[in-house]
């Protein structure tokens, strides 16, 4: 990566964070994706597209009221005179817009622009006009753990709010396939309770050992999977060790499923407030990526969520590629 250019980006913090930058690094070596910015109508969000394009990880497709991007392009001074606009009313409209783009083979990811997630969503999900696979949809959080060794995958802090067993299958599947993309040399997933123990009485533990006897099964590939673990001795060999867990996955995960939205969500906020954590946002299991990002995201922060995107795309292409042949 250039880092004479990163230096110079307004917003990156002075905190080192390799695992972000070897990840920009390895999106860079790969081709830029055309990538629909939904309704980009704040300095923001705007200007996290113009500067990922700048690093070469996505060629921004704007999405939204014409006059209003143009406006805040002037206001911060950002140059966007050689970037497409497609022409939407409001933003209901730009993510109905972006998501047609999608399907339409003219766009390989979405980005969250001004507009609510819900809004974007409604779009994505929508019955007869949206970009629903067989999968169920899912976020994951990349997360930038200052002193911890490897990236940290958690899911799902963002769409699922209580899933259930069969939901939680393509919620491990998609992340273990984002592992795959972003080159994990091998992905080990940890189902999280609050306890490492099977208890009837906590339903949350029952699902972790049906997903891991699914692992063995065969219903879900790709990856090391065990649970239910205590996040603790998921991520801690030396608490693994105290509790005498005897598993290539406990002290050693790096995709922590959660048991619920609420469980994520406060688990992803302590880790970015409590250790100084960034959160790379992407949501799976639509047709395209989704770079789903927070106004209080730095911008490195942005520049990692699209180069997980990059990845993602160049992966569904080999994928494609190889049921070819």
């Amino acid at each position: 990566m250039d880092n004479q250019l990163l230096s110079q980006l307004p917003h990156v913090r002075l905190r080192p964070h390799d695992k972000y930058l070897r990840l920009i690094d390895a999106a860079q070596k790969l081709a830029p994706v055309a990538t629909a910015v939904v309704h980009p109508c704040d300095d923001v969000s705007l200007g996290g597209a113009v500067e990922a394009r700048k690093l070469r990880l996505i060629e921004p497709i704007l999405v939204g009221p014409p006059t209003r991007i143009r406006d805040v392009a002037a206001r911060h001074a950002m140059d966007i005179a050689d970037l497409p606009i497609v022409e939407a009313e409001h933003s209901h409209d730009s993510a109905m817009k972006a998501v047609a783009l999608a399907r339409e083979h003219k766009a390989a990811a979405l980005m969250k622009g001004s507009l609510h997630t819900d809004e974007l969503m409604a779009a994505v999900v929508a019955r007869d006009t949206g970009i629903r696979t067989e999968r169920r949809i899912s976020h994951c959080f990349v997360m930038d753990v200052p002193d911890h060794l490897d990236p940290l995958i958690i899911t799902d802090a963002a769409v699922n709010v209580a899933p259930t067993l069969e939901e939680k299958i393509d919620i491990v599947q998609n992340a273990i396939d984002l592992a795959h993309a972003l080159s994990f040399p091998e992905v080990r997933v940890a189902i999280l309770s609050a306890m490492e123990t099977v208890n009837p009485k906590v339903q949350s533990t029952i699902e972790a050992a049906a997903l891991c006897k699914m692992a063995d099964r065969g219903q879900i590939t790709g990856a090391l999977v065990d649970g239910p673990l205590a996040l603790d001795n998921a991520i801690s060999p030396e608490a693994a060790a105290i509790k005498q867990i005897v598993s290539p996955v406990a002290g050693r995960a790096n995709v922590l499923v959660v048991p619920d939205l609420e469980a994520g969500n406060m688990l992803a906020k302590s880790l970015s407030f409590l250790a100084h954590a960034d959160a790379a946002g992407i949501i799976l299991g639509a047709r395209v990526p989704i770079i789903l990002t927070s106004r209080a995201d730095s911008l490195l922060t942005r520049l990692a969520s699209c180069a997980v995107a990059v990845m993602v795309a160049a992966a569904r292409r080999e994928s494609v590629s190889a049921s070819i042949r």
